[in-house]
């Protein structure tokens, strides 16, 4: 389960650094903080 996480914690900030590239800041931010969310490292919203 923590692997899971993991690699979807990852494709979030990805996407959100990816959304800043853009030009979508806010879009991108949000995609961080909930990829940091999400990760194990972070506040998992599963525990």
């Amino acid at each position: 389960m923590a692997t899971l996480l993991w690699i979807i914690a990852v494709v979030l900030v990805i996407a959100g650094i990816l959304g800043i590239v853009r030009g979508q800041l806010l879009w991108g931010i949000v995609l961080i903080v909930v990829g940091l969310l999400v990760g194990p490292g972070g506040v998992s919203v599963f525990t």
